[in-house]
């Protein structure tokens, strides 16, 4: 479901058949889906994100959270054809201290930037993130800000999951607000994270979503709140909350457990904020702790430390991304999690045509 960095460059469009009226795709029932082709990218829609969040402990205790991401969005060109302009974020949360680092960049495709369309191999500058489907295994190389360097292999521990119905993943009532949503829950995560001077071997946990689209948010939607949960007892919860211009939640909102065989459990939910943090960097305030409830579960999201705000530099669009614990009803610790927070920090919708 996410992220809040291509929204300035996302347009609706109308539709006109199975595309848009400018002739991108939109999502359809029942698609097959291959791999390690459908890994990569897929020029056919118009905006496509590979997502990485993940827990990492270290010595001593020391534990970090991290982000990378990268996003692959068609765009017009001078010659009236279409090119690819990729955006990456990475950040990285030392939880010991509260220090937060994190970082944007933009590169036309071509030399700089790039996404294979037969398996996961994406790149922008130094950043890169691949699949070696020999070894059936995730590697992620990026910095931050020339302050931290992440170097990390991730491998699956359960299969990869399918969200939404009949392979579409639904935003909204309009028939391009959909994409195809692609997740591996739960990746074993090992490597080294240089801070400074100082190497630190890490292992934990990691998610990754790969979602393609080509328009997710529907008329009247204003931002989400979307989260990933990892609880010890090795099950998950994808869940996220569509937001209306009146503050109601869009019934294409919704909550899925996944089980510990892999197996998929919608839900109904609710969300109540219990606490928000007021960003001395935006001004925007983030309601970043919060219960989830779902029949007799309750899930509190604790985030590891307030500020982790992604600035917006080059979208203009800050948005808050943090780890955090989940406790249970009781207040016991059950799981880590990963909660977005977009479209806090302005109004979304002037990019969308003012809708």
């Amino acid at each position: 479901m996410k992220n809040i960095g291509f929204i300035l460059l996302l347009s609706l469009g109308a539709l006109q058949g199975q595309t848009t009226a400018d002739g991108f795709a939109i999502p359809q029932l029942g698609r097959v889906f291959t791999f390690p082709r459908d890994h990569g990218s897929h020029p056919e829609f118009r905006t496509e994100w590979w997502y990485l969040t993940g827990h990492l402990d270290g010595p001593n205790g020391r534990r970090l959270g991290f982000q990378v991401t990268f996003f692959r969005q068609a765009a017009p060109d001078t010659s009236g054809g279409v090119s690819h302009l990729h955006l990456a974020h990475a950040a990285l949360l030392d939880a010991t201290s509260g220090r937060f680092l994190h970082e944007e960049r933009l590169n036309r495709g071509g030399w700089d930037a790039d996404s294979s369309t037969t398996t996961l191999d994406v790149r922008n500058a130094n950043w890169s993130l691949k699949f070696d489907e020999a070894a059936q295994k995730l590697q992620v190389r990026a910095t931050v800000k020339a302050e931290a360097l992440l170097k990390l292999e991730l491998e699956p521990s359960k299969p990869l999951v399918t969200f939404g119905k009949d392979g579409v993943s639904r935003k909204g009532v309009a028939e391009a607000a959909a994409s195809h949503y692609l997740t591996f829950t739960r990746l074993k995560t090992q490597g080294s994270v240089t801070i400074g001077n100082e190497i630190l071997d890490v292992q934990g946990e990691s998610w990754m979503d790969h979602e393609f689209s080509s328009s997710q948010l529907d008329e009247g939607q204003t931002g989400w709140d979307w989260a990933s949960l990892q609880l010890h007892d090795g099950r998950e919860v994808m869940v996220y909350r569509m937001r209306r211009k009146d503050g109601s939640t869009d019934p294409a909102s919704t909550f899925t457990w996944i089980e510990k065989d892999g197996r998929l459990n919608v839900r109904p939910f609710r969300w109540n904020s219990l606490a928000s943090w007021k960003s001395p960097h935006s001004g925007a305030e983030y309601p970043n702790r919060v219960r989830i409830e779902s029949g007799a579960d309750v899930f509190e999201l604790r985030p590891l430390a307030q500020d982790q705000e992604q600035g917006g530099s080059i979208t203009g669009l800050p948005y808050w991304e943090g780890a955090c614990d989940v406790l249970n009803a009781r207040g016991e610790v059950i799981g880590r999690a990963f909660l977005e927070l977009a479209g806090y920090a302005g109004d979304l919708t002037r990019y969308l045509g003012g809708k």
